[in-house]
């Protein structure tokens, strides 16, 4: 790969010596259907969440409750397939937790209480061979039936016995429609659903587009889950100090030569980049980056930019990716309007998992 625009105009600025690093607007990948599917599995970073170290905040009773159902839902999912034994075994009055009625659970609740390391806590103890259960973001889910095809995706899903879906949104009326089908096809097949969300799934859509008007579809949604509320604080930045103030030009520039599998872009050029990738394949883009180092920081224009960055951002916090910056800090990116409107949640989620990727990357500027 040729060294990128802005890791030469770095070099250009500062006394910078050795090989120059990646840059993240210099990557186009492509991603084959077989990929989607053979990597619908929990990322790396919670590869080794399981119910035994997820921490609950003893003032939070819901978060403590939420690892008993789950244990609970996660037990009925052995055996054999839901259209033989197994459906059977469902319909026992062993696991009360989870009613007869819907055909999956929901964790409803703030950014930072642990919903995706709960989320991923079931799929590892689901008793079912990894090929038998499916892990994934709204957004990988989505791009899976844009891949295969919407039987082919239903023939693929429809043997396994559970299926994760983390980070469930429904931001526009076609994926209302289209997930609505797909799970219900899904749950006729036997296969028990799993969802996060900061949303309640009947409020699904609210605030972003005219959701009254696909109410059945958004009922019909509803109807698959059992809700379970997870109460308490972002526990990224429980306890912990500040995060690191945005560093200078010279500091990031620095750090991305002397860390070896950096990425150095300006981040006015990135977000521009964003646009040309589909978000399904911002995993991709961040293969085998040690860092990302950015260059200028700044309030994001718009925001579909914003919704872009905010897949990114969880992109790199799955794969623990630590992220250095100069510019603003990453609280002040967002504009006050978009805090307040329909996906402030998202923001929200996005600042708090940046400030923590931020917080990793002090570490690699102190030992430069």
């Amino acid at each position: 790969m040729s060294p990128s625009p802005d890791s030469t105009a770095a070099a250009g600025r500062f006394p910078l010596a050795g090989p120059a690093p990646q840059s993240l607007c210099a990557r186009e990948p492509h991603v084959p259907a077989e990929r989607l599917v053979a990597e619908m599995v929990p990322p790396p970073r919670f590869q080794k969440a399981r119910f035994e170290t997820y921490v609950p905040d003893a003032s939070q009773p819901s978060q403590a409750q939420a690892v008993e159902v789950l244990s609970s839902f996660a037990g009925t999912l052995g055996g054999a397939h839901a259209s033989g034994a197994g459906k059977r075994r469902w319909f026992q009055k062993k696991a009360p937790a989870v009613p007869a009625g819907p055909r999956g659970v929901y964790l409803d609740g703030g950014y930072g209480v642990g919903k995706t390391h709960l989320l991923a806590s079931l799929w590892h103890a689901t008793p079912a061979e990894s090929s038998l259960k499916a892990f994934g973001t709204f957004v990988e889910l989505t791009n899976l039936v844009g891949a295969l095809g919407f039987q082919q995706t239903v023939a693929t899903l429809s043997g396994h016995r559970l299926l994760c879906i983390d980070e469930f949104e429904l931001d526009d009326p076609g994926d209302t429609v289209l997930v609505s089908t797909l799970l219900g096809k899904l749950v006729d097949a036997g296969v028990a659903l799993a969802a996060t969300s900061n949303t309640l799934p009947g409020k699904l859509g609210e605030g972003r587009f005219a959701a009254a008007d696909f109410l059945r579809e958004i009922q019909g949604l509803s109807a698959h889950f059992k809700t379970l509320r997870i109460d308490g604080e972002d526990y990224r930045h429980r306890g912990l100090p500040e995060a690191p103030q945005p560093y200078s030009d010279e500091q990031v520039a620095k750090t991305a030569y002397a860390v070896p599998g950096a990425s150095l872009d300006d981040f006015p050029h990135l977000l521009d980049h964003l646009a040309k990738v589909h978000p399904s394949r911002y995993g991709a883009l961040t293969d085998d980056l040690a860092a990302v180092c950015l260059n200028g920081v700044s309030a994001v224009p718009d925001q579909s930019t914003a919704l872009r960055l905010v897949v990114l951002a969880d992109r790199l916090y799955d794969r623990e990716v630590p992220v250095i910056a100069s510019g603003l800090p990453f609280d002040r990116i967002f504009g006050e309007d978009m805090l307040k409107g329909g996906y402030r949640k998202k923001y929200f989620r996005a600042i708090s998992r940046l400030t923590a990727l931020a917080r990793d990357g002090k570490r690699l500027v102190e030992g430069v």
